[in-house]
């Protein structure tokens, strides 16, 4: 699977899983919407070639700790050479992530 197919998730069931996913975040915390119709591959480190953790449902929203250069990924919203770090040990490619900037939103990751 690519870094974000559609697959077979109804968008009752991605409503559910995402909702229930965000309320977990604190309150204050930023989320980005994941571009729409697309399931997107959350990996390891910022390229395909890291490990997949969890695909990401339809609709879900994801927060940016940091972000951090690596695999060049072509997209919904570009091409672009920026990984987002949604959770510790997990990045998500930035093309398919709506932030409004084709630079950097959130700082660095070390």
């Amino acid at each position: 699977m690519g870094v974000g197919e559609n697959t077979g998730t109804t968008a009752e069931e991605a409503t559910a899983v995402a909702a229930e996913e965000v309320t977990t975040l604190a309150a204050d915390t930023v989320v980005y919407p994941i571009a729409p119709g697309y399931r997107v591959n959350v990996r390891r480190g910022p390229g395909t070639q890291y490990g997949i953790v969890r695909t990401l449902p339809y609709g879900m929203s994801v927060p940016v700790y940091c972000q951090k250069p690596g695999e060049w990924v072509s997209g919904p919203y570009g091409t672009s050479n920026l990984w987002d770090n949604i959770a510790n040990g997990q990045f998500v490619a930035d093309a398919y992530v709506k932030t409004g900037s084709d630079g950097y939103i959130a700082p660095r990751c070390d």
